[in-house]
């Protein structure tokens, strides 16, 4: 996901406030910049707050030098699947085919529950192999939550009538206890009522950083955003499927990417998430070098752990 001229950040808009989030004073002075050193006890509740475990994390596939369309090995995945294991209880695939279709059935085997994910965008080739696949995992039994398509209609790939009879062909093709769904930026379940009807679950993606607001009032903001999508759900259970905030990179209008403003963030999303009892996927797992061409600098640098696989902080 990446910034969307016309929805922006706004202070009128901050009126959901179900959680505060940590006072982080005792840490960090409110007066410190981004670029202030981190205080070891700072680092020591980041750690403690990844230690405590997520309920999901979004994984990323790719090491220096590849990027979508690589074929990744089994043995890659399995690495990563079991670097994340310790500290969450679902993994996040993003597609099912190029070695994609690995990271439900290794996670599965390492007792992770899997949101699997089909990528369909406007190759009418690729859709038909992403949609085939995720059938075929999920009967084999790998897939705790279907995703049918990834900001299909923010990035305007496709039409949401094509985009619903890939829905409701996944629907009808896997077991009926697997909840299926479609994963997009909150507004977009609001705008189109069809996208809730079709969902056993709804999933949306949440990120303040992407409409340039400030980290001081990003957990509310986030909030917010939860907050529309749980309305226009009619009751169905919505994921946060994504959110997350990058610790280096280009600003974004009020949006500062920093270690600070990362671990802040990072912090505060898994209290509030625990506190209100919602489901997170936290974006992302493993910095990705490959991201830098799509969304500038800013794209690399989303992870927990950094691109040699060791954490952060």
């Amino acid at each position: 996901m990446s910034y969307r001229e016309g929805v922006e950040f706004s202070l009128e808009d901050l009126t959901y406030k179900s959680y505060k989030g940590i006072d982080f004073e005792a840490f960090i002075p409110q007066d410190s910049s981004s670029n202030t050193p981190i205080p070891k006890d700072f680092k020591a509740l980041w750690r403690k707050t990844l230690q405590s475990g997520m309920h999901g994390i979004c994984f990323s596939m790719y090491e220096d030098g590849q990027q979508p369309g690589d074929t990744i090995t089994e043995a890659q995945v399995e690495r990563r699947v079991k670097i994340l294991k310790p500290y969450t209880k679902w993994i996040r695939s993003f597609s099912c085919i190029e070695g994609n279709e690995h990271i439900p059935r290794l996670a599965h085997k390492h007792g992770l529950k899997t949101m699997v994910g089909a990528w369909l965008g406007d190759d009418d080739e690729k859709n038909e192999q992403e949609i085939t696949s995720l059938i075929a995992l999920a009967n084999e039994g790998c897939v705790d939550i279907a995703a049918v398509g990834n900001e299909v209609l923010y990035r305007n790939d496709l039409t949401l009538e094509a985009l619903l009879k890939f829905m409701k062909r996944v629907r009808k093709a896997i077991p009926s206890h697997i909840p299926i769904g479609y994963v997009d930026a909150y507004y977009e379940f609001s705008l189109h009522p069809e996208l809730v009807e079709h969902s056993d679950v709804i999933l949306s993606n949440c990120y303040p950083f992407w409409e340039g607001c400030p980290e001081e009032y990003a957990l509310n903001h986030m909030q917010q955003m939860y907050g529309q999508v749980w309305s226009a759900a009619k009751g169905k259970k919505v994921i946060i499927t994504e959110t997350g905030w990058p610790s280096k990179g280009e600003p974004l209008k009020g949006s500062v990417p920093s270690e600070i403003h990362a671990m802040k963030y990072f912090i505060n999303t898994q209290a509030w998430a625990k506190n209100a009892n919602i489901d997170v996927f936290y974006f992302s797992s493993f910095d990705e070098s490959w991201k830098v061409g799509p969304e500038g600098e800013v794209g690399a640098y989303w992870g927990l752990w950094d691109k040699n696989e060791k954490l952060k902080f």
